[in-house]
Parts: structure tokens; sequence; C-alpha cells
């Protein structure tokens, strides 16, 4: 695995979670519109869950989905930062924390950091050469 692409984790990892809230919010909206039908007539002992069941008990497990997917963000950004930090320049630093730590595009990077796009390519890629240089060290 390349320094870029374990770095890139970390982004996959919010994107997850952030797919995994979006079908709560669904499931939610999904348990809410459930009703029950009050009749007279007695029910069948042997039909299954109803929707509203199934929708919570989704939901629980997806909740324990994302517990689990936030715990892994959380260490794996730990260990990001300890590699950052080992790089000397602090400008690679700062760019390598905007756009693996932050997620920030490198359109936005270029702004807070007052460079061209371009300038932040290049800053990107001798800063990766920095980080693959400190991994073989260790």
């Amino acid at each position: 695995m390349t320094a870029k692409e374990y770095l890139g984790q970390a982004y996959r990892i919010d994107q997850r979670i952030n797919s995994k809230l979006e079908q709560i919010a669904s499931l939610n909206g999904l348990a809410t519109k459930c009703t029950s039908t009050l009749t007279g007539m007695p029910r069948n002992p042997n039909r299954g869950t109803s929707a509203m069941e199934d929708a919570v008990a989704k939901i629980v497990d997806l909740q324990a989905e994302i517990n689990s997917d936030i715990d892994r963000l959380v260490d794996l950004k730990r260990e990001m930062v300890k590699l950052i930090k080992a790089v000397d320049n602090t400008e690679y630093q700062t760019l390598l924390e905007l756009r693996y730590l932050c997620f920030k595009t490198w359109e936005q990077i270029a702004v807070d950091m007052g460079y061209n796009v371009r300038h932040v390519y290049r800053l990107h890629d001798e800063a990766i050469e920095k980080i693959v240089f400190t991994q073989t060290q260790q």
C-alpha cells in the first residue's frame, strides 16, 4: 500500500459512515410511516414481524456498524496524525492535514494556503514522497 492509498482510507470510511447515516434517516422515516390497523379480527400467531419492527431492527444494526466504523476512523486518524507529524516540513503537514484529515478539496486547500491549485498538487507530491521516506525509516 502506498502512502497516498493509506491516507485515503479515512475518506472512504467517512463516506461509508455518512451513507449509513442516510440509511438510518430513511429507515426512521419508514418506521414513522408504519401504522397498525385495528380490527376486531384475531391475529394470526404465525404472522411475521411488522414493518416497524423490521425497520427498528435494521436501525439498531446500522447504528452498531456506524459505531464500529467511527472507532476505526478515529484510530486510523490517530495513526495518520503521527505519520503526518513525522514530516519535518510544516507546509507539507498543513497540506496533508487539510486533505486527508479535514477532507478538503484541492481548490479549498489552495484558497486556504494562498496558492494556486497546480502549486498545491506539486506540494502534495513532494509531501507524499516525504511520507514514503519516513515510512521506510521506521
